[in-house]
This record gives structure tokens, C-alpha cells and sequence, in this order.
């Protein structure tokens, strides 16, 4: 595990989410970088029940529930602004139990699903955001893998970026402005995953607001 930037690519204008998928993908290939199969990254939101709430009109917590590829057997359980809880893949089956507490928010489940890349020491994932059955962005991760303090090699990702993502080359991620010079860790891309997959869910609800 080394360290990773999570970002969103914005749809090409004029082109289709999978169209844009596909100009970026090429681009990886032009360098040459090579397909080393697929990913798949999934968040489900939870919020705590109403009867657990003390006060009426109480703000209610939510907490995500993600699982990632990169590792089959962990489940991370990330609350807003809090600690990321890694536990094993049963925690599912906790949460069907806790249902009293935390109620599952099914509508609003997101993934990101596509293809894994390799050059040099470089990982990169090119994934299709998915809400139910339609798709609503483009997610773009970048591992440099050698290395596991954020500090020491972000100048060198963010090159690497550049390289096929130009204008789009995301800025230094928050979560690591958090680290300093402290080992960066998986829990560290699931809360860069986790506010990217709630910046998609925010900006497709704009359009929704302004219907009548």
C-alpha cells in the first residue's frame, strides 16, 4: 500500500461519462501503462434511527459502510468528520443486527467500478460512479507505491497527473494535510472516496432542487 490521491475527472463537454472514460483510458495506454484487471469500490449510507434520537428535530448521524477490492476480507465504517472503523468482512451482518440503531439509506447506495492500470510504480484506477442504474461521474485514483508518508511524494504524483488528466490534476487531498509525515494508510483512500462520492451525490441534486 503506498500513497494514493482520489479525485473526480469531470465529463468532457460534449461526450458521454463512458465516453470520457475511454479518452482517459487511452491516454494511460498511450503512455504505456497496462491493464492489470478490474476494481470496485461501494458505499452504503446509514443513518441513525429515529427512535434513538432524544430530541425531536435532532440532527441525525450518518455513517458509511464501504468495502473496497484492494481488500476483500476488510469493511470500513466511516462516520462524517470521524473515525474510520476497519473491521472484517461480517460487520454487514452486524449492521442488519443494529437496525434499531442505524437504519440502511438503500437509495443512496454509490460505487465506483472500472479498470486497474500499471506504470512503473504507479497504480491507477479509472472508475465509472454509479447510483443505481445510471451514471453520474468519473473517479480517478493514483497510488505511488513505493511510498507511504504523503509528504514525500506529492510533488511526484501530482506530475504524474498532470501527465494524463492536464487541467483536471486535482490539488493536494485534505486528508493529507492531516498526516504530516505520519504512515498513510487504506483508511486514508476510503475517506478520500467517501467525500468524493458525496460531492456526486450533492451536485446531482442541484438540478433536482430547481424542478417544479
Amino acid at each position: 500500500m503506498g500513497v494514493t490521491c482520489v479525485s473526480q475527472m469531470p465529463v468532457a463537454e460534449g461526450k458521454s461519462v463512458q465516453q470520457t472514460v475511454e479518452i482517459l483510458t487511452r491516454k494511460l495506454e498511450l503512455l504505456g501503462a497496462e491493464k492489470q484487471g478490474t476494481f470496485c469500490v461501494d458505499c452504503e449510507t446509514y443513518h441513525t434511527a429515529a427512535s434513538t434520537m432524544g430530541n425531536q428535530g435532532q440532527a441525525g448521524k450518518l455513517m458509511y459502510v464501504m468495502h473496497n477490492s484492494e481488500y476483500p476480507l476488510s469493511c470500513f465504517a466511516l462516520f462524517e468528520n470521524g473515525p474510520c472503523l476497519i473491521a472484517d468482512a461480517n460487520f454487514d451482518i452486524l449492521m442488519v443486527k443494529l437496525k434499531g440503531f442505524f437504519q440502511n439509506a438503500k437509495a443512496n447506495k454509490i460505487e465506483s467500478r472500472g479498470t486497474r492500470y500499471q506504470y512503473c510504480d504507479f497504480l491507477v484506477k479509472v472508475g465509472t460512479v454509479t447510483m443505481g442504474p445510471s451514471a453520474r461521474g468519473i473517479s480517478v485514483e493514483v497510488e505511488y507505491c513505493p511510498c507511504v508518508v504523503a509528504n514525500d511524494c506529492w510533488n511526484l504524483l501530482m506530475e504524474f497527473m498532470q501527465s494524463f488528466m492536464g487541467n483536471h490534476t486535482p490539488g493536494i487531498p485534505s486528508v493529507f494535510g492531516n498526516k504530516h509525515d505520519s504512515i498513510y494508510s487504506p483508511a486514508d483512500s476510503m475517506v478520500q472516496y467517501m467525500e468524493l462520492f458525496n460531492k456526486i451525490r450533492k451536485q446531482q441534486q442541484v438540478p433536482v432542487a430547481g424542478m417544479r
